[in-house]
Formats: C-alpha cells, sequence, structure tokens
C-alpha cells in the first residue's frame, strides 16, 4: 500500500471513530424556559417537562422536535375538539346517506308530496279515533261521578256511604284512560306536525339536490 492510501485509510478510521463516539453520546436537546434562558442537556428535568423542546444531533443541529406535556386543560380542549370533529362528520355521513335515498327513492316532487299527502290522511284519521273515544271517555267520567255524587268522598255528609268497590273501580279506570289517551292524543299531533316538516325538507333538499343534477350536466 502506497503511503497516500495508508493516510487516507487512516484518516478514514479517525472519522468513523469520531462518529460513532459521537453516536454513542446520544441526542441534546434544547429549550427556552419561561425566562426567556435558553437550556441545553441530553434529558429533560421534571421542572421542564410541560415546555416544547428542540432535538438536536451530536453536532448540534436541529433534527426535531418534540412537544412538552399537555396540561390537563390543553387535553381536555384536545378531547373536545376530537369528539367535535367526530360528530362533524357523522353528521355529513347522515345527510350524504339522506341525499342517497331521496335521489334513489324518489322520482320527482310529486311523489314526495303524495307519499306525504296518504302519510297525513292517515294520521289524521288516527287523530279523529283518538278524539272520539276520548269524548266518550270523559261523557262516560261524568256519568260516573253523578252516580257517585250520593257516595264519600264525593259526599260530604258523614252520614253518607262510601262508595262501593265497583264504582270506585269504574272511575279510577276511566280516569287513568282519559290521561293515557290524551297523552296519545298530543304525542299523534306533535308526530303529525313532526312528518309535515320533515317532508317539508324532503322536497327542499330533492330540489337543491335535482338542480344541482341540471347545472352539473
Amino acid at each position: 500500500m502506497s503511503l497516500i492510501s495508508r493516510i487516507l485509510a487512516s484518516a478514514g478510521i479517525l472519522l468513523l471513530s469520531g462518529d460513532a463516539i459521537l453516536a454513542a453520546e446520544g441526542e441534546m436537546y434544547r429549550w427556552v424556559d419561561d425566562k426567556g434562558v435558553v437550556h441545553f442537556a441530553d434529558s429533560i428535568p421534571p421542572e421542564y417537562a410541560k415546555i416544547d423542546r428542540d432535538v438536536l444531533n451530536q453536532r448540534g443541529i436541529k433534527v426535531g422536535k418534540l412537544d412538552g406535556e399537555k396540561t390537563d386543560q390543553e387535553l381536555a380542549e384536545e378531547q373536545r375538539l376530537a369528539e367535535q370533529r367526530s360528530a362533524e362528520q357523522r353528521n355529513l355521513e347522515i345527510a350524504a346517506t339522506r341525499d342517497r335515498v331521496l335521489l334513489t327513492t324518489y322520482l320527482s316532487v310529486d311523489e314526495i308530496e303524495r307519499l306525504r299527502d296518504r302519510r297525513v290522511e292517515l294520521m289524521d284519521g288516527q287523530i279523529r279515533v283518538t278524539e272520539i273515544y276520548l269524548k266518550n271517555l270523559r261523557a262516560m267520567l261524568v256519568k260516573l261521578q253523578r252516580e257517585a255524587e250520593p257516595y264519600r268522598p264525593y259526599n260530604v255528609d258523614p252520614d253518607a256511604p262510601p262508595i262501593n268497590d265497583r264504582l270506585a273501580r269504574e272511575l279510577s279506570d276511566t280516569l287513568n284512560s282519559i290521561i293515557l289517551y290524551e297523552k296519545n292524543l298530543a304525542g299523534a299531533r306533535s308526530q303529525q306536525l313532526d312528518n309535515v316538516a320533515k317532508f317539508a325538507a324532503d322536497i327542499e333538499r330533492f330540489r337543491t339536490l335535482k338542480s344541482n343534477s341540471w347545472s352539473n350536466n
């Protein structure tokens, strides 16, 4: 081997040895505390764990960055934002599904309106039946109350006989039925309004989708 070759080989060994020594020393960290003081160290003291820091190689060159530990408030905010993004994504997926159903179910606004009218007519019939039944129940309650007038507790006379079990049971059952059917009637009316509003929204959305489809074509 020539003299030049031996020199180059020795230099290469020295360079490799130097890099190996530097690599063994590990990375360094640089951070700035709340007073503006710059720190360098090969580990992060606990009191600075929440501060972001730069990662330096053995030559002091920045090769990365590590975020400090997050506070409870920061973690809570991250969780809130993640849940918000998840909810927004679910809403977008639900809206997209609703759009597909509208376009695949109906060919025109007239079809939606015909279905709406049939649903409204059906619900109106159920409401009328419930109203008639309630009217009969209220009339029955008035009749039973009159029948119960001679008896305690409807009669304040201390000598009045107590109401018999049959009449008391009929009064209780009739009153409970009235309460139940009034609740059902209120629910049916509310559902009727919700259905009308839903169909109105579907019609408006269908028109928008069709309009966008025509404009794109």
